[in-house]
């Protein structure tokens, strides 16, 4: 009976044993599934062939170090090493902007920096230099493809900015950057630490000159430039989200006439004035600063239903007028046609704007009187556009004034009036 007994005791405690075992081994499996599956896999996309810009898309173990202009990937597994140099500014044609060198390390194994900052939010690393500082390009290759990149995080991101970055930059635009990010911008220049992440975009990605291709925007966030402009407004606290409403035939809709100095100026700005307001206008003549505070200039033009200007960066101020607004943009002789339309035509008419042109003729041109009839400038542009940006610019945009044909901008202020009539 004793070794009866005895004998079931050691067949239950194999059991009991084995059912440990079997559960040990169940709840291991399941524990290593978890941990893999919280694991994100490593994704390098990097591209050097748009037509704009170079940037990388990178998820896994990433490693930046500043000072070295250096950004690791360390994959989950085994894979190639390879290597990308990628211009962080928006458009690769700043080649005075340095290279990131981006390298997907061979595997876990592989030597790489140890982390000194670990973050638990993704990261979008931005060059400034280039052709920032000029208020179109600050807008357009920096400020619109942060939004549309940084929108898909909804402020849960952290920009990182290199090259030569001056703080006056970071200043100015402070109120649009704090919409996009709720953590302060680091500067990557001279950084020491290793800074780690598990999503970083390297550079901006233009979809356009300036504008959005809404099915190119990432995350599954469909945008376009009203979305933009509204993004503006929001950031710089606008009050006017609609033109003045012209029901009321005592109000009288507001035009900026855009004074440029020391070139690129209207010759008869009085007439020009005169024209406006027996169209319908309330007119101001405006100067506007590059070293004015952005908020308190966005709420000036904010304030107006038209800008008429030369063409020029002071054109990008259209990003602030309220939609259904118009833009009218004087276009110096010299063949300038295309750039016009690129950078203020067909962004306006994208950001709900009326968007009119006014080509110059060649009597309209102080520079007709300066070279003569003869002269190349003026008898064969593209002559100037062959010897390059630069004589372009000396000759078209430096040394050129305009004297408007008043008859002819009358049919333009009298379709820009029709137009904010119908709002």
């Amino acid at each position: 009976m004793k070794s009866w007994v005895q004998s079931h005791l050691h067949v239950g405690l194999i059991v009991g044993v084995l059912l440990v075992l079997l559960t040990y081994l169940i709840v291991s499996e399941q524990a290593a599934t978890t941990s893999g599956t919280r694991e994100k896999p490593t994704k390098v996309l990097c591209s050097t062939e748009e037509r704009l810009s170079d940037y990388c898309e990178l998820d896994g173990d990433v490693r930046i170090r500043g000072r070295a202009w250096s950004v690791d990937v360390v994959p989950s597994t085994w894979s190639e090493r390879r290597e990308w140099k990628i211009r962080p500014y928006s458009r690769r044609s700043a080649t005075h902007v340095d290279m990131v060198n981006v390298t997907q390390l061979q595997g876990p194994s592989a030597a790489a920096p140890a982390c000194t900052v670990t973050y638990d939010v993704p990261a979008i690393i931005f060059a400034l230099g280039g052709y920032s500082g000029n208020v179109f390009h600050d807008h357009a290759d920096v400020l619109l493809p942060l939004f549309y990149l940084s929108r898909q995080y909804g402020r849960e991101v952290q920009l990182l900015v290199i090259n030569r970055v001056q703080p006056w930059w970071l200043g100015k635009y402070a109120l649009a950057l704090r919409r996009m990010s709720r953590y302060d911008v680091v500067n990557l220049d001279g950084d020491t630490h290793v800074r780690c992440f598990r999503r970083v975009t390297v550079g901006l990605r233009l979809h356009k000159d300036f504008g959005i291709v809404p099915e190119q925007v990432p995350g599954g966030v469909r945008l376009a430039m009203p979305d933009f402009t509204r993004f503006l407004r929001e950031a710089y606290s606008l009050p006017r989200g609609a033109t003045t409403s012209l029901t009321d035939p005592s109000k009288k809709p507001r035009l900026m006439l855009i004074q440029r100095q020391p070139h690129r100026r209207f010759l008869n700005e009085k007439e020009i004035v005169a024209a406006a307001e027996e169209a319908g206008f309330e007119v101001a003549v405006t100067e506007l600063r590059i070293d004015a505070a952005v908020d308190a200039q966005a709420r000036l033009v904010n304030s107006f239903d038209a800008i008429l200007g030369l063409h020029g960066a002071g054109m990008t101020n259209e990003v602030f007028l309220p939609p259904g607004g118009v833009l009218i943009q004087v276009v110096p002789l010299g063949k300038l046609d295309l750039m016009a339309r690129v950078e203020y035509g067909e962004p306006a008419a994208e950001m709900g704007l009326k968007y009119l042109c006014y080509n110059i003729t060649v009597q309209e041109s102080s520079l007709l009187e300066e070279l003569g009839p003869d002269d190349p400038a003026i008898t064969d542009p593209d002559s100037v556009h062959r010897r390059g940006w630069a004589a372009l610019y000396d000759i078209y945009l430096t040394r050129q004034d305009v004297r408007l044909d008043i008859a002819h901008l009358k049919l333009t202020l009298a379709e820009a009036m029709e137009h904010l009539r119908r709002q």
